[in-house]
């Protein structure tokens, strides 16, 4: 069935604020819960994140006092659902474990959204920014068994494999050559425009999680792990947030947070198999569903546009965490020496690439591979959870796990 939200009935907003006992979410148990349930929470806290801050950037640059309170009655509830949401994660989980979920959230999300979408040269962005991520989920989980000496199998649940991805070293580009060509706000497909503004979100809120907590580490290995990936993140939120027409106003902007918000919660709704945390997402869905009647409101008011000038009439086939297991080794098998040129993609260490690679690397081993070089003296092989076979491509291909 079709799902209109501009035909649906929302909770009226002076109805959506929470005492502390209702915020006050019980923890996802980290022992018997379902991997892409924890996958959910991650990923609508960075859709949340993404909505607040928007929504104080929207402010900081409108004039108008009632349209500045309204954004900030609304910010409000949206502040207290990022805290619903978040804090569902478990207390018990350590910080690096949290990692590995959030990279398991950019690799499957990533997969089913380049899998689903229409437009062949954005698809090719998330196919792109894809083996980059499945190459940090594989550094992180050898660090990982460095550091805690467990393996990551228990935290992805057999769900995404773990392997080499494009080498993380080669993530490193020159910063003109991570901005892309954005689609064209009359003529893009509705379901592209969600896309882009899913995984910018998603990859925005990796960004801001490594550039918080790699400090906390002690080790200096660790420390000097998440720095390196933290600045490819900051590389991937530019690549996909330049994806996105910049010529939409502030206020056709505003709609399309707030119905991708409608969008991504009734998606968790129809997939969860949490029954507790699909009653969540009901209620996060009849607030979002209010928010983006404000926001129709807003747009008619000062932009002079109906909604369903720039909305199409149903939301897509709801996004779902899966396994991409297949999806994933086919794109190594005939993507995985890709780099960037300007807006495109080429297969040659062009010239900038070559001078921003030594720059950054300044003639030394990079933290990404000193991790696989510990992991190997150590152990005798770096950590891989290969279920589907040997690697897809066989220079990637490293000696067998000891029992």
């Amino acid at each position: 069935m079709t799902f209109n939200p501009l035909e649906q009935q929302g909770l009226p907003l002076e109805r959506q604020t929470r005492n502390w006992r209702e915020l006050n979410v019980p923890q996802l148990d980290p022992d018997h819960s379902d991997p892409y349930a924890r996958c959910r929470v991650i990923a609508m806290n960075g859709i949340e994140i993404e909505a607040i801050m928007f929504s104080h950037h929207f402010t900081r640059h409108c004039p108008d006092l009632e349209v500045r309170r309204r954004l900030a009655e609304v910010r409000a509830i949206e502040a207290q659902q990022q805290k619903a949401v978040n804090w569902l994660l478990p207390g018990l989980a350590s910080v690096l474990e949290t990692t590995i979920a959030y990279e398991q959230v950019a690799v499957d999300l990533t997969a089913w959204v380049a899998r689903m979408e229409p437009d062949p040269y954005i698809k090719q962005a998330f196919e792109f920014g894809l083996l980059e991520d499945f190459d940090h989920l594989y550094r992180y989980a050898n660090l990982y068994e460095l550091v805690e000496h467990r393996k990551a199998e228990k935290i992805v649940d057999g769900l995404t494999e773990v392997m080499p991805g494009r080498p993380t070293p080669l993530h490193h580009r020159h910063p003109i050559d991570n901005v892309r060509d954005h689609y064209d706000k009359n003529t893009v497909h509705p379901a592209s425009r969600l896309h882009a503004l899913t995984i910018m979100a998603a990859e925005q809120q990796t960004m801001n999680f490594y550039m918080n907590v790699g400090p906390e580490y002690m080790e200096p290995i660790a420390r000097q792990l998440y720095q390196e990936i933290g600045m490819i993140e900051e590389e991937h939120v530019t690549h996909y947030e330049t994806l996105v027409d910049p010529a939409e106003t502030w206020w056709e902007q505003l709609v399309h947070h707030e119905y991708n918000e409608c969008y991504m919660y009734h998606s968790f709704m129809e997939t969860e198999s949490d029954r507790r945390l699909r009653s969540l997402w009901e209620l996060h869905l009849a607030m979002e569903l209010e928010h983006l009647r404000i926001a129709c409101e807003l747009l008619r008011q000062h932009d002079g546009k109906e909604p369903e000038q720039i909305l199409a009439p149903s939301l897509p086939e709801p996004v779902t965490f899966e396994p991409n297991k297949h999806y994933v080794r086919e794109l190594l098998a005939t993507q995985v020496d890709l780099t960037t040129l300007g807006t495109g993609y080429v297969r040659d260490a062009h010239e900038r690439f070559q001078r921003w690679q030594e720059a950054v690397h300044g003639g030394e081993t990079p933290p990404s591979d000193q991790v696989l070089e510990e992991a190997r003296h150590k152990f005798g092989t770096d950590y891989r959870m290969e279920t589907e076979g040997p690697h897809p491509v066989p220079s990637m291909r490293g000696t067998p796990n000891p029992p």
